[in-house]
């Protein structure tokens, strides 16, 4: 799963759902000489700058091998800063471009946003002063003057004139290209005003640059380029000197979405606070209003499916019913197409580690799924206790490459992650939740993972800084439906039970105990078993699975264990089961009620008769209960051995397995 780190958001994030058109502008063609005349150049490129944001100066990342800088041009090589955009002086102090391109500096990695003039000097923006995110335009000041010249306005502008567009094409300096105002079309939310659409080149960095007529005055502020066409977007100047000056507002529709179902919910961020205000502090109230309207649209979403949602909607019958899935790499409960709450998620790829460790990864929507089984030389302190050592073990897969000159080169060490907290999901489960910062994207990478006796699972999301609270969020919410197992050595799981804090709820009432070479001990409020060699190897090798399920307890939905399968060692074809069966609900079909049935009366494969396949031989029993009673839950008891066995020596096997186990639910 190699790509470069940045994902898009789980929702819709603001600066990706405010305006179609507002996106990294591509060339359009190839740019004619600009005819204006040569005397009026130089005050143009005097008063239009370059929008540049500092490169950050430590890398906390480690690569495989040093970064082949040489391949990237020299000018990108060597400039201590990223190009983002382009400005313009319109008089009176103050500057414009466009908000998506000032927005870069929004939890950024990066410097925050500042002008850069032809002669390669710096200024800070002080203050913005009038801003709108859905006419995408910012107007702001400097903390140092660089000069005094400015654009003159033009809003008198008609469609059939030639047009220059002026800006920071692909970040080599301001030029000048020529074309057509051709015509002019409705924004796309409500039609309120009208876009200008031209022919004049555009390429990246030009947004936020200044839409010129013959006279070289200003007539737009270049935006966009249309997705389907070699037309591009400017937005009248006009409509941005009739804004109202001290006011940023904020009127962006939206589309939001939740991986686990296909259900949108549509919905308008709107707001208004005053200005003018510092930078930072504008940046930080956008960031505040943006969060807040997702806190409330995920939970409104939630809110809207509430009566289809898992466990207690539409669709969950069945998986309340059944044991899904008994593997070590999780999987997410979603909903399909017929409204069915089913197991989703796949495992793609798997990576042998060093001593008996391996990393197994897939991905569900947007998100990466991943089991790492701890190498038997790291210590359990370390992986648990120290992000940096699962995540380095992580990163041995390739997932997260930066491509450098067209040559992609393997992170192999995030270093400390930016943070490092927890989360308990709805069923008591502890997710340890990181975030790592990406600076030479401007993106974080967020990991929740679930400490297991083995290792961990976990869910892996990447985006730009500016998603990182949706991806939060979204992230905490998905959480809710992961579907896991517990699984290990005996070894493994003394470690991991002599750190209660890393453990879900429904392990805190359950006792594990054991001996090796003497006894197994398990003791929960539903079921007890007791084993000893006699019936199955007890070392520090073999291994114990505990299958957990969602099911209904009391008329609630819980999460605890179904399945209980022990062996003497990892891939042993021996071993031995036990399984909690339910009766099935009214809504159910005959094919449940006859599985039903088969348990309750102890038919075939529940007869405690051994029978031979794929080269083993089963025997199956019910544990401790009156044939044909009424019974809700029931247990199944099972035992596998290798080869063709005898039914004396099966049967003698399943009687050990059910004389040390005792039920305490119906």
């Amino acid at each position: 799963m190699a790509h470069d780190v940045s994902g898009a958001p789980a929702g819709r994030a603001i600066w990706l759902a405010c305006l179609l058109l507002i996106a990294c502008m591509t060339a359009t063609g190839t740019a004619t000489a600009a005819s204006l005349a040569p005397e009026r150049l130089p005050a143009i490129q005097a008063a239009t700058y370059e929008v540049v944001a500092a490169k950050p100066v430590d890398d906390p990342l480690s690569y495989e091998k040093p970064l082949p800088l040489e391949l990237l041009p020299f000018q990108e090589r060597n400039d201590k800063y990223y190009s983002i955009g382009t400005a313009f002086a319109i008089g009176n102090g103050r500057y414009v471009t466009a908000s998506h391109v000032l927005m870069t500096g929004a939890n950024s990695l990066w410097g925050p946003p500042a002008l850069r003039d032809n002669g390669g000097k710096v200024y800070a923006i002080d203050k913005v002063v009038k801003f709108s995110m859905h006419q995408d335009f910012v107007v702001f000041t400097l903390a140092e003057q660089p000069g005094s010249d400015v654009l003159e306005l033009d809003t008198g502008a008609a469609p059939g004139q030639t047009v220059y567009s002026v800006g920071n094409a692909y970040g080599t300096g301001v030029v000048l290209r020529d074309g057509l105002y051709t015509s002019d079309t409705p924004e796309q939310q409500d039609g309120r005003w009208k876009w200008m659409r031209f022919s004049a080149a555009a390429s990246p960095g030009n947004s936020g640059g200044p839409l010129l007529n013959q006279d070289g005055k200003v007539i737009g502020v270049v935006m966009a380029k249309s997705p389907n066409e070699n037309l591009n977007y400017a937005l009248p100047i006009g409509e941005l000197m009739d804004a109202p000056d001290d006011v940023a507002a904020i009127d962006v529709r939206s589309s939001y979405q939740f991986d686990v179902f296909n259900s949108t919910l549509s919905g308008t961020l709107k707001e208004r606070f005053a200005l003018p205000l510092p930078l930072g502090a504008f940046l930080d109230t956008v960031m505040q209003r943006s969060n807040t309207f997702f806190d409330a649209q995920l939970a409104e979403l939630l809110a809207q499916q509430r009566e289809r949602l898992f466990p207690d909607g539409e669709g969950s019958t069945r998986l309340l019913h059944r044991i899904a899935d008994m593997g070590d790499f999780p999987k997410m409960v979603a909903r399909d197409s017929n409204g069915t709450w089913v197991l989703a998620g796949n495992e793609e790829n798997n990576l042998r580690l060093s001593a008996n460790g391996y990393l197994s990864s897939g991905s569900f929507g947007r998100t990466m799924l991943f089991h790492l089984r701890k190498p038997d030389d790291v210590p359990a302190k370390a992986l648990y206790g120290d992000p940096a050592v699962p995540m380095d073990l992580l990163l041995k897969s390739g997932f997260i490459k930066r491509n450098v000159g067209g040559d992609s080169v393997m992170v192999t060490s995030l270093g400390k992650p930016h943070l490092d907290t927890t989360h308990a999901d709805a069923w008591g489960r502890r997710w340890q939740v990181w975030e790592w910062t990406l600076p030479y994207a401007n993106a974080r990478l967020l990991v929740l993972a679930l400490p297991v006796p083995n290792g961990y699972v976990g869910l892996v999301r990447s985006g730009t800084s500016i998603q990182s609270y949706d991806q939060l969020i979204n992230a905490r919410a998905l959480a809710d439906f992961a579907y896991v197992n517990l699984d290990g050595t005996l070894a493994q799981w003394r470690d991991y039970l002599a750190q209660p804090e890393l453990h879900p709820a429904a392990l805190r009432g359950i006792d594990i105990d054991f001996e090796y070479g003497k006894r197994f001990h398990y003791a929960s409020p539903r079921l007890e078993v007791d084993t000893t060699p006699a019936l199955q190897a007890i070392e520090a090798d073999s291994v114990l699975t505990l299958g957990f399920a969602f099911f209904g307890d009391g008329g609630k939905a819980t999460w605890d264990v179904a399945e209980l399968w022990m062996s003497a060692k990892a891939n042993d074809q021996d071993y031995v089961m036990l399984v909690r069966e339910q009766a099935p609900a009214a809504s159910m079909d005959d094919e449940d009620r006859n599985d039903w049935a088969r348990v309750r009366e102890r038919r075939h494969p529940y007869d405690a008769i051994a029978r031979n396949g794929e080269d083993r031989t089963r025997i199956t029993g019910v544990v401790d209960a009156p044939k044909g009673g009424d019974a809700q839950v029931l247990y199944t008891a099972h035992s596998v051995r290798e080869g063709k066995q005898s039914q004396e020596a099966m049967a003698d096997k399943l009687k050990l397995l059910l004389d040390g186990i005792k039920v305490h639910e119906r």
